[in-house]
């Protein structure tokens, strides 16, 4: 009860609304956002996963899991993320689904974080590869900033990879009022 009320605040605060699709949610999941242009975003996303007791996982560069932060990250479900390194992580979070009886991987793709007039380029695929091999949802959220509105509206199963990029293009003009730029 807590929880919800200090989300609900932190969406008041901010100035935003918010809406969840009910029955949307599932056990095991990859949730993407977008568009990602604010810290503000990751902020209301965190207040509205407490608002309905979710807990969340994010990649995170393993640079920041230095000092003091590492546990403040690890507590957040943070996962330390080496880019340089040629470990699959599409097979280290699979792993993860499997090995959880609940699992949300939450992902702002790259390339969502655009700022005022800034050319948005393709949004990186690394999302839906994750979900088609460990055979889980992929769970649409959106914070727009012009609204000044946020929350969770559907979900896909990932089967072809161009096929599911047209859907999730569709789905978030159609109903969130976003264009996201996907790869060609």
């Amino acid at each position: 009860m807590l929880n919800k009320f200090i989300g609900e605040s932190a969406f008041k605060l901010a100035g935003w609304q918010y809406h969840v699709e009910p029955d949307v949610l599932e056990d095991k999941q990859v949730i993407v956002g977008f568009e990602h242009t604010s810290m503000m975003d990751a902020v209301l996303s965190l207040a509205l996963f407490k608002m309905y007791d979710i807990k969340i996982h994010t990649l995170i560069k393993k640079e920041l899991f230095k000092g003091p932060m590492k546990p403040i990250l690890e507590a957040m479900g943070g996962i330390a993320v080496d880019r340089k390194a040629n470990k699959d992580i599409v097979s280290v979070m699979v792993e993860h689904f499997q090995n959880n009886e609940k699992f949300n991987l939450v992902i702002a793709p790259e390339a969502t974080r655009a700022k005022n007039g800034e050319t948005r380029k393709p949004i990186r695929t690394g999302f839906w590869h994750i979900a088609k091999a460990a055979n889980v949802p992929i769970v649409l959220m959106y914070a727009n900033s012009k609204t000044k509105q946020g929350g969770i509206f559907g979900k896909i199963y990932p089967t072809d990879l161009a096929h599911d990029l047209a859907l999730i293009k569709q789905l978030y003009k159609e109903n969130v009022g976003l264009d996201i730029i996907i790869p060609e």
